[in-house]
């Protein structure tokens, strides 16, 4: 009698809806970004073509700079030229190394400002970035470098001092190419890892805007505190220079500044052509900096 009583009483209370917690949902992840004007392309040129790269890329979209420098700026020994360029279409930060450039640095597309450099590590790594090396000081601030799935290469930053830009006047994109293998995860780990929000995802693309005319890619553009982001999905027989340019610039007139770049010493690589909503060229600046440029048309 004792047992049956028991198992009733059990059944009474497994069937009772006040007896049984409700699941916790996960907490959102915080969004550790500042804005796009503090987020910056890596540009790493030749010592001795760094200045001519920066009055290059001044000349092309105007804008200003910071106090050139030379700096360690890897946790080993390494010393460096360095400067930031600010122009209204975007930032970048110059790097003409004096020294050998020490592992991982060299091949990181871009540096995001963050709010909280251990938290906005940690983040990453939970939605699938993998640390390239541990979290180190550099003279103003702290840096990390991580990798997304697709091998997408980025550093996070944080500054000791906030910096105070001026907003953009039109925000530039990165470029990410990837094949069908990766790009789901990409986008699902970045979207997650940066709240962005996917603009539009075209399945069946023109293969023309990335060099392969007759074929079909998937475009998918993304938006987030970081900045614009545009990833083409295709099968990786990129002629060159596409996959080269990792930076997208938007300007009012390509015209017009195709023209100062050329006077300024950049190479047009892909001339004009338009596809869907923008014309569009590819160029080369001094010290062998690759990146898009282009006109929105009819938005």
């Amino acid at each position: 009698m004792k047992r049956i009583t028991f198992l009733l009483a059990a059944a009474v209370i497994a069937s009772s809806p006040m007896t049984v917690p409700a699941l916790a949902k996960s907490a959102p992840t915080a969004d550790y970004a500042v804005g796009p004007q503090y987020d910056t392309t890596h540009v790493y040129v030749p010592e001795a073509q760094f200045d001519t790269f920066v009055a290059s890329f001044v000349a092309t979209f105007g804008g200003k700079t910071s106090k050139e420098g030379e700096f360690q700026v890897t946790p080993t020994k390494s010393l460096t030229k360095s400067q930031l360029v600010l122009t209204p279409a975007g930032t970048v930060s110059v790097f003409g190394f004096k020294t050998p450039i020490p592992y991982p640095f060299g091949d990181e597309r871009s540096g995001y400002l963050v709010t909280d450099i251990d938290a906005a590590v940690a983040s990453a790594v939970k939605h699938g970035a993998v640390r390239r090396l541990a979290t180190f000081p550099d003279p103003i601030g702290r840096d990390a470098l991580v990798q997304w799935p697709g091998g997408v290469n980025m550093q996070i930053y944080w500054h000791t001092a906030k910096p105070d830009y001026a907003p953009l006047k039109t925000v530039p994109e990165n470029r990410i190419y990837l094949t069908s293998d990766a790009a789901d995860t990409f986008i699902s780990a970045w979207t997650g890892y940066a709240h962005g929000k996917i603009v539009s995802d075209e399945k069946a693309g023109d293969g023309s805007e990335i060099g392969e005319p007759g074929k079909t890619i998937r475009r998918v553009e993304i938006t987030s505190g970081y900045g614009d982001m545009v990833v083409y999905v295709s099968d990786g027989q990129l002629p060159w220079p596409y996959g080269r340019d990792m930076t997208g610039y938007v300007v009012g007139n390509l015209a017009d500044t195709l023209a100062k770049a050329s006077a300024a010493g950049v190479e047009t690589l892909v001339a004009p052509f338009t596809v869907s909503h923008r014309e569009s060229a590819i160029v080369r600046f001094p010290g062998g900096y690759i990146a898009e440029i282009h006109q929105k048309i009819g938005s």
